[in-house]
């Protein structure tokens, strides 16, 4: 026998399709009246919770959606989101918001059509940027959105969690600048995204600060991945006066940036200062151990979902965004410029 469908239970219901989804996912912002008629809609097809038997409750299944799941801070921050999903008595369902297959044939359904198919109450987003369509499609399904680190500034209807980046990068530069460094380059990511363009300003304003004017040379985008910061290293120690420290805003990117420098015969920290961001589990393997600027991915992932419950719970929020502190860890990759 073929299982009901959600529409069927809602016709009989005389309810919405979101409503029976509310009902199923044991929702608080459904009276007591619907409810009673959605759940003798749910006997009459006989329908079968999944994961539960017919007569229990429903689980309540968040999910989170990555743009990948590849490396340090996608399993930081889905450690952070579990630990407090188990505190609060909730499921976290992960999955990847995919363009293409595995097989590289183009995806069908985007990650809104695969979430609200099994009925998530509320989704976390990492690294990625929902559309004004797929904002509009979670919020006619009725169901809260919270982004990780935004790449640009999310619409109103969208909470986000970050962290200090402006800060991060003010105190990075400024341990430098006490090292006695003056010459100091900036490695980003892509100069359209919301904490790129934090970075650079707190790196800007550190620069100024201290009286220097940054030439153009010495400020170079990336794409956060390992081998974009080795390429651009070697095209900074490549200039005819090269930058006697590195402020490289990812752990990825400053690993990369070891590697150009040891081909080139250089030291860190003798030769040249480094200093990454994020500090993932690599920024203490490595030799020497890179000083770096630590994001609290962790806690990123659980402030997240905490506020997702919230909005679930309807509860009115003071502000669009949750920022946490970033800290800067001083480890063996920085020292006093080398005399010449």
């Amino acid at each position: 026998m073929p299982r009901p469908t959600l529409a069927q239970i809602a016709e009989t219901a005389g309810v919405s399709v979101s409503t029976v989804s509310k009902v199923l996912n044991d929702r608080t912002d459904v009276s007591p009246d619907t409810r009673a008629k959605v759940d003798s809609a749910l006997r009459e097809h006989r329908y079968v919770r999944r994961g539960v038997p017919a007569d229990g409750p429903a689980v309540r299944t968040v999910d989170l959606v990555m743009s990948g799941l590849d490396g340090s801070w996608p399993a930081s921050v889905a450690s952070g989101m579990e630990a407090a999903a188990y505190e609060a008595g909730v499921h976290v369902a992960i999955s990847v918001a995919r363009t293409t297959a595995p097989s590289g044939r183009q995806a069908g359904r985007d990650w809104v059509d695969r979430i609200l198919e099994r009925g998530t109450v509320g989704v976390v987003l990492g690294l990625i940027e929902p559309t004004a369509d797929q904002v509009a499609r979670l919020r006619r399904a009725q169901v809260p959105c919270v982004v990780i680190d935004p790449l640009s500034d999310p619409s109103p209807e969208v909470m986000s969690v970050g962290t200090t980046n402006w800060a991060g990068a003010y105190e990075a530069t400024t341990h430098l600048l006490n090292l006695g460094h003056r010459r100091i380059a900036l490695v980003t990511g892509p100069p359209d995204h919301l904490y790129s363009r934090a970075r650079i300003a707190g790196y800007r304003s550190a620069m100024a600060a201290a009286g220097i004017e940054v030439p153009p040379e010495l400020m170079r985008h990336g794409t956060y991945e390992r081998a974009s910061g080795a390429e651009q290293v070697r095209a900074l120690i490549a200039l005819p006066e090269p930058p006697t420290a590195l402020f490289i805003c990812s752990d990825h990117m400053a690993i990369g940036g070891y590697e150009a420098l040891t081909e080139a015969g250089l030291r860190v920290p003798d030769d040249v200062s480094v200093i990454g961001f994020d500090d993932l589990p690599e920024a203490r393997w490595v030799s020497p151990a890179l000083t770096t600027v630590r994001q609290p991915l962790k806690e990123m992932g659980g402030s997240a979902l905490r506020t997702l419950l919230r909005l679930i719970n309807g509860e009115e929020l003071e502000s669009r965004r949750v920022e946490l502190a970033t800290t800067l860890v001083a480890r063996d990759s920085t020292n006093t410029p080398k005399k010449h």
